[in-house]
């Protein structure tokens, strides 16, 4: 079937692709004449391992395409994804300013009955805000729906071709009957559709994030008595991951979580529990002991170096998590802040993120970028390790020894084996053991 798709940022893009990839007709709409360009190319605007490759595929196959028309994406099929920014204000609230401007167009050129979908994560009965906007505006008639996205950037093409779950919010058999249409191909292979109502699709999406991130700042917080005591994290996260209530993923102990969901989803559901006049003690920990864990990395770095003054180091990980370029929120930046007011000399590494990381910290007489990891590495005090890319994980010990003026390692993502490390003779520093 014909399906738009409105934004072509981590979600839209993933979305467009991915479901033309399946055999749906889908146009794209996005403003930047720029990055239109871009896509019409099979170009992907941002680093997501396959996506280059499937937009590619299927710009040849004419099952998808682009343009920056928005009365033509909005007349071309009856189903239109919105998957633009929500991202959070200054008073903690999720900024709807572009899901509006959407909202308008789609009121404003529809000619035809549309379903709205609600593909960007929004609070709760947002769905009821849509439909007053398009009611003030136009008689045609359109149903409004949810539809979540849980995607995981670096892996967001697979999470959508093999999802643990499709959540549907609708309340019309209409908008029911289009949203099977569009997942049968993958129904069919046996992947779970649940249909709700639109409020409880709604928050679905912020409790799944928020209960991710309460895990990942819980074994932080056990890191910090691991240290403390002499026990091991790696053995706790272990101990406690093979429980099968519980599961072994987001119990890595380290940095935090960084990106552009986790940070905000916690921050607006904050938000709208104070909204609702309800206890946010669980959700303000959570955020609390994230925002700590960059603090507790840098006074590692205190103390394992003395004054910073004129020292040289050097940080691998500039991306907030490995296999993406995205840079939002990542740890990486408030750390090298940190360690250029204290006068240091950083080196700075990324397989993927430099270029992001430069439009925020711009090279300057205290920061140099490289293209080689251990060119990064000459003459330098320290190496912090801040992204558990693969390539980090793989590197060859003996050679970054030997490349160092002081063979220290402060490990924020326990990426390397401490045991190997010391053997080595390094000075090896991690998170909770």
């Amino acid at each position: 079937m014909k399906i738009t798709v409105i934004g072509a940022g981590y979600v839209g893009l993933v979305t467009a692709a991915c479901l033309a990839d399946v055999g749906h007709q889908v146009l794209c709409a996005k403003k930047s004449k720029k990055k239109f360009e871009m896509l019409k190319k099979g170009i992907s605007p941002i680093y997501e391992p396959g996506l280059s490759e499937m937009l590619r595929r299927n710009l040849d196959e004419n099952r998808i395409d682009f343009t920056t028309d928005m009365e033509e994406a909005i007349n071309f099929s009856e189903a239109i994804f919105i998957c633009v920014g929500t991202p959070t204000t200054p008073e903690g609230e999720a900024d709807l300013s572009q899901v509006e401007d959407v909202v308008s167009s789609i009121s404003k050129y529809m000619d035809d009955y549309k379903l709205i979908i609600e593909k960007s994560t929004v609070p709760v009965n947002t769905h009821l805000k849509i439909r007053e906007m398009v009611r003030e505006k136009t008689d045609i008639d359109f149903d409004v729906a949810s539809n979540p996205e849980f995607l995981a950037e670096g892996t967001s093409v697979y999470n959508f071709m093999n999802p643990h779950r499709i959540v549907v919010g609708v309340d019309t058999p209409r908008a029911r009957k289009i949203f099977e249409e569009i997942y049968q191909p993958f129904t069919t292979k046996g992947f779970p559709l649940l249909i709700t109502d639109i409020p409880s699709a709604e928050i679905i999406k912020y409790a799944s994030n928020a209960f991710l991130a309460m895990k990942i700042s819980y074994i932080n917080m056990i890191s910090d008595l691991c240290e403390k005591t002499g026990a091991s994290i790696d053995d706790v996260s272990q101990g406690v991951g093979l429980d099968h209530r519980i599961g072994s993923k987001f119990l890595n102990a380290g940095l935090g979580y960084g990106g552009s969901c986790l940070p905000k989803d916690v921050t607006a559901l904050i938000h709208t529990y104070k909204e609702h006049d309800l206890d946010t003690g669980l959700l303000q920990e959570t955020e609390k002991i994230n925002q700590k864990r960059k603090d507790i990395f840098y006074q590692q770095v205190e103390e394992n170096l003395d004054d910073m003054e004129g020292k040289v180091i050097t940080l691998w990980g500039l991306a907030f998590k490995p296999n993406t370029d995205d840079i939002r929120a990542a740890p990486a930046i408030d750390i090298v802040r940190k360690l250029q007011d204290a006068g240091a000399m950083v080196k700075l590494y990324d397989p993927k993120a430099e270029e992001n990381f430069q439009r925020i910290i711009p090279e300057n007489e205290n920061i140099t970028y490289f293209d080689d990891k251990y060119d990064a590495l000459k003459d330098s005090s320290a190496l912090l390790l801040v992204t558990e890319w693969d390539e980090f994980k793989e590197s060859d010990v003996d050679r970054i020894k030997e490349l160092m003026e002081s063979p220290t390692i402060i490990d924020g993502r326990n990426i390397m084996d401490r045991d190997l490390m010391m053997d080595k003779g390094f000075r090896y520093v991690s998170m909770g053991r």
